[in-house]
């Protein structure tokens, strides 16, 4: 019953993870704002979600402009003022070796990885101070704790946005904000499916992770899920 009522931001909502993390809010009572690249695909995860006592709005951005980002925030707000819960699932995964990666691929990367996440939660967290309640989700990766042969600028910017969940941890949790990283190993999505030397098979479901991840934030007590690793037990090497 604590997220019954809020109000979600959820980016990268037509991915494997983001579709599946908006339907677990939307269960849970959640209002939500979605955004992805594509319209189409938008309408249709809404339509999938539709629920008579929940509103739902969607809007295409491309997270790698700045401008996109504070048209996309305006429009949000517009629709329902103050937002109770972020959610920054959009991630690309760029696979290069050093050597051909390019300055294009690095802006890229961490355009949508750190600088989005970045600027969402700055406009964003401080409605939630002034009301005492907010959730902030930056889902990150267990590359933020490893380095991978040729996934050098993913790493980086995982990397990167885990130092952004610490430290708007600590400046957001004396007003009830919290801020929680969550790093899950591969999942079975299609952004997973670039992944390198690993079993498809063996990934997270992540219908799996979205419920670990709206568990994580239905805490609303001195329990706090700071940082969070998600990975997958294979019982066959047990």
């Amino acid at each position: 019953m604590t997220l019954k009522g809020k109000t979600a931001f959820v980016t990268g909502a037509t991915g494997g993870l983001g579709k599946a993390i908006a339907s677990e809010l939307a269960s849970s009572g959640c209002n939500l704002f979605l955004t992805g690249r594509n319209i189409g695909q938008l309408r249709s995860v809404a339509a999938g979600l539709e629920a008579s006592e929940i509103s739902i709005d969607v809007c295409a951005s491309d997270l790698t402009q700045t401008s996109d980002l504070r048209n996309l925030v305006g429009r949000a707000v517009d629709r329902f003022q103050v937002f109770d819960i972020l959610i920054n699932c959009a991630g690309v995964f760029p696979i290069n070796p050093i050597s051909s990666s390019t300055i294009e691929d690095f802006d890229n990367c961490f355009a949508v990885n750190v600088r989005a996440p970045f600027i969402l939660c700055q406009s964003f967290l401080p409605a939630m101070a002034a009301n005492g309640w907010g959730r902030v989700v930056n889902v990150g990766s267990s590359s933020a704790f490893s380095g991978f042969s040729n996934t050098s600028i993913y790493c980086a910017s995982k990397h990167a946005l885990l130092g952004l969940s610490r430290s708007l941890f600590q400046e957001m949790r004396a007003q009830n904000v919290r801020v929680i990283s969550v790093n899950p190993g591969s999942i079975r999505t299609p952004m997973g499916q670039k992944s390198i030397d690993q079993s498809f098979e063996t990934f997270l479901n992540p219908d799996d992770v979205a419920r670990y991840v709206v568990f994580a934030i239905s805490f609303d007590s001195e329990l706090v899920s700071e940082e969070i690793r998600l990975n997958r037990l294979d019982i066959k090497t047990v």
